[in-house]
């Protein structure tokens, strides 16, 4: 693809291109690629649910998933904040690249990751885990999320007034931990979460598992295009490493973001993930 695509800076939304409008010119681009897949789980393949258990695979995403899944010239990975065994329950198929906590730990064919947690982190979770259990347990809607290698707090379904006491209590728990560098707090769509402080992220997820593709493809003369859609902030690592590599595709309402293209919902997701399998089928 050509490189008027990708920038390493931050577009605001009425910058980016709406996916659709530019279809012809992108659906020449995909032909007689293999297309590798990179897709974040809540907000990009399922609708954002009020709780993170709520969250169901859509059966005609799934069924899109299973079918490119098993086209000889596509992979498909699922890289999400969601623990590992979470994940792969969600989709339960074969044949698919699955990368939880960010990256911490990841499934698929041929491959199989955990990274190494420090017992000092371990600890600080645990007490943070309790002690948030205890602040928040009187705020009706906040829920603490033990993920084994992150913790999570949510606060969408928390009452407007009580939000600021959330991120009170959050931040209370985590100051001393984050200030002697022991973990790493970041945000997302109504959510704080709890990281290792490792040189690690979707980004470099991304990247790794595209080194490992072309190393495994390196002999033959079809290009790898690697295509990331997500929309949420910890997909923005993903969409600056691949700028000048592949197709990124922010989902959803924004103000800026280092995608190139955007769409608006999961279900104009699954349309895409459509349109791609049928240049598939045709180059097939």
């Amino acid at each position: 693809m050509g490189r008027e695509y990708y920038h390493g800076t931050y577009h605001d939304k009425k910058d980016m291109k709406y996916l659709f409008s530019d279809w012809e010119k992108i659906g020449r681009t995909l032909k007689g690629k293999f297309i590798y897949l990179f897709l974040d789980y809540d907000g990009t393949l399922t609708p954002i649910a009020d709780t993170p258990h709520m969250a169901v695979t859509p059966r005609r995403m799934r069924a899109l998933l299973f079918r490119l899944a098993n086209m000889p010239n596509c992979k498909i990975a699922i890289v999400s904040g969601r623990q590992l065994n979470d994940i792969k329950k969600r989709i339960r198929l074969k044949k698919i690249v699955y990368a939880g906590n960010h990256g911490l730990e990841i499934s698929g064919p041929k491959i199989k990751f955990t990274a190494h947690l420090p017992a000092q982190y371990k600890r600080a979770l645990q007490k943070i885990k309790a002690k948030l259990a205890t602040e928040l347990s009187a705020i009706k809607g906040a829920i603490v999320e033990d993920k084994e290698f992150s913790l999570g707090v949510h606060y969408r379904l928390v009452d407007k007034k009580d939000v600021a006491r959330v991120k009170n209590a959050f931040y209370a728990a985590t100051l001393l931990y984050e200030v002697r560098n022991v973990i790493v707090v970041k945000t997302g769509k109504m959510a704080l979460e709890i990281r290792p402080q490792v040189a690690w992220d979707k980004g470099k997820v991304v990247l790794w598992l595209l080194g490992r593709q072309l190393f495994a493809t390196r002999n033959k003369k079809t290009k790898v295009l690697p295509i990331y859609i997500g929309d949420d902030t910890t997909d923005e690592d993903a969409f600056g490493a691949l700028r000048n590599k592949g197709m990124t595709i922010y989902v959803g309402k924004l103000g800026k973001s280092k995608a190139r293209f955007y769409l608006k919902n999961p279900e104009e997701v699954a349309r895409f993930l459509e349109m791609i399998l049928i240049d598939i089928k045709a180059d097939t």
